[in-house]
């Protein structure tokens, strides 16, 4: 999953920054208004992560912007501007949450991860296919009721892929969920990965769509 971090702090950017990147986002960082607008509407973010005081355009009308430019990336406010009023502006100007400063690091994850829930349309955070379990909040994965081991990058497939069951996704759109934009993509880099999972996971879970790309299937009813 591909996060927008948008913090003029560098303390707490840095923070929030190793923060989503231990937990397997790839994450780009902006620290000022008038580049979370940019990026924002250049990219499509599985979540924003937006403070509000920021240097040359403030958050809140960076947030109008981009819900008036149909921006459609979840967007969660982390901000010091504690008033009711204050959240009620927010939310009314098209965030989907709100996270008052200084938060719970723990908590923060957990409101991501239901914002990005949420914004697949699924309420649970759990996945079974055959005899395959992935709990997508502890990233605990199963075969057989044994537990597997995924790399940090074996998993940001895989969380991709199960973000919409049934979704073909191209080898370029799990790139861009995988890597953020200082990092460096070889060129097979996703058949790598997906080819480690299938060895882990069963060949059938991940399937290919000859031309198109990959989707994990829905879970029947």
């Amino acid at each position: 999953m591909r996060l927008l971090l948008v913090e003029d702090d560098p303390m707490i950017g840095e923070t929030v920054l190793d923060l989503l990147r231990e937990d397997g986002y790839a994450v780009d960082w902006v620290r000022d208004g008038a580049m979370a607008e940019t990026a924002a509407l250049d990219q499509d973010y599985d979540l924003i992560l937006l403070d509000l005081g920021l240097p040359r355009k403030d958050g809140l009308d960076v947030l109008r912007e981009l819900r008036t430019r149909k921006c459609r990336s979840p967007i969660l406010i982390a901000s010091a501007r504690d008033a009711v009023q204050q959240r009620i502006a927010g939310l009314d100007a098209g965030a989907d949450d709100y996270i008052v400063k200084p938060y719970d690091l723990d908590e923060l994850l957990a409101r991501i991860r239901a914002l990005i829930r949420r914004a697949a349309g699924r309420a649970e955070s759990v996945y079974e296919h055959g005899n395959v379990r992935i709990n997508t909040n502890t990233k605990e994965v199963t075969v057989e009721n044994e537990p597997v081991t995924i790399s940090a990058r074996e998993w940001a497939v895989l969380e991709a892929l199960l973000a919409r069951p049934g979704l073909i996704l191209s080898r370029a759109q799990i790139e861009e969920k995988l890597f953020a934009w200082k990092d460096e993509i070889s060129s097979n880099a996703v058949e790598v990965y997906i080819h480690g999972l299938r060895k882990k996971l069963g060949a059938d879970l991940i399937q290919t769509v000859r031309g198109m790309g990959y989707l994990i299937p829905k879970v029947k009813p």
